[in-house]
């Protein structure tokens, strides 16, 4: 039990910024656009979100740096897609591939540079055996995670724009001619996507890994667009699944620690072999996917759908 509440504790952490990510990366799919430049944002707002942080001293100046960086890329990303009616795949990896450089440029004057991660504790219950080092000895910003998820569940499904939101993403013709304003709606959306991507990132420097390392996200902007298929396109799904590629990424750096007799670059790769594991059987079933996805998002592939 002693080396279990750690383990939680931990998947619980490597868990939050997949799940910030996916979550806002749904939004943007229940909208009926695709952004696959996930990873740059993250790697930008990690970077730029540290940077402030070493500057000013506030972590939460860097959290707010980070947000607005990812929903700046993300405004860039809506002008080129929503208004100009670019191509969403070629502009997503673009971005992508433009935040790998950017946040490469903006960190190099803090490569190896540290900050002090602060404890944080739920008042009552971080003492309660157990449960408290597991659940209640985290940072704020890993609860609002989950009540996030709770929140865009009830968004989606239980208010008229969430409704709109989704009617969006079903049939922008048919949106359009009852007079909602898609492009802005689409906007909104991809902005959202954008500061929680740029949350996520942030997470990743200030709290996770309290330091810069260039491409310190490691892949897990493309983890958390896979959530969103695994989940159906449903937050709280996207939450155990978070939870879930959490788990498998701190399992692996326990089974090193114990010195399990498998290289090392082979435990590595196993949370990329889950998510496409897990793509793959999802995949099986065409009609469930065809069912839960926006049917506009799926023109984004099939033009001729």
């Amino acid at each position: 039990m002693d080396v279990l509440a750690p383990l939680i504790a931990a998947a619980m952490n490597a868990g939050t910024p997949l799940m910030l990510a996916a979550l806002g990366l749904l939004i943007n799919e229940k909208s009926g656009v695709i952004n696959l430049g996930s990873e740059g944002m993250m790697l930008v707002a990690a970077a730029l979100g540290f940077a402030v942080t070493v500057q000013f001293g506030s972590s939460g100046l860097g959290f707010l740096a980070g947000a607005a960086a990812g929903a700046l890329m993300a405004g860039l990303f809506a002008w080129l897609v929503v208004w100009l009616g670019a191509n969403q795949v070629a502009c997503g990896l673009a971005l992508s591939l433009f935040g790998v450089g950017l946040s490469a440029f903006i960190g190099l004057p803090y490569v190896g540079a540290t900050i002090q991660a602060a404890s944080w504790a739920v008042p009552g219950l971080a003492d309660l055996p157990f449960v408290g080092p597991a659940l209640f000895q985290h940072h704020p910003l890993v609860y609002g995670a989950l009540a996030l998820a709770v929140g865009l569940t009830w968004f989606l499904y239980r208010t008229r724009p969430g409704l709109i939101l989704r009617a969006v993403g079903e049939s922008p013709e048919s949106a359009h001619a009852l007079g909602y304003p898609v492009r802005r709606i689409r906007l909104a959306a991809l902005l959202f996507g954008g500061a929680c991507c740029g949350l996520a990132g942030a997470f990743m420097s200030l709290v996770y890994t309290p330091m810069w390392v260039e491409n310190m996200v490691a892949g897990r902007g493309w983890i958390a667009l896979a959530l969103t298929p695994f989940a159906t396109w449903r937050p709280l799904r996207v939450l155990v699944g978070a939870y879930l590629f959490g788990g498998i990424t701190i399992l692996t750096f326990h089974m090193q620690a114990l010195g399990v007799p498998i290289a090392s670059q082979l435990l590595s790769m196993l949370p990329y072999l889950a998510t496409i594991l897990v793509l793959v059987l999802i995949s099986r079933n065409v009609n469930w996917i065809r069912i839960n996805m926006p049917a506009s998002l799926g023109r984004v592939f099939n033009p001729n759908h």
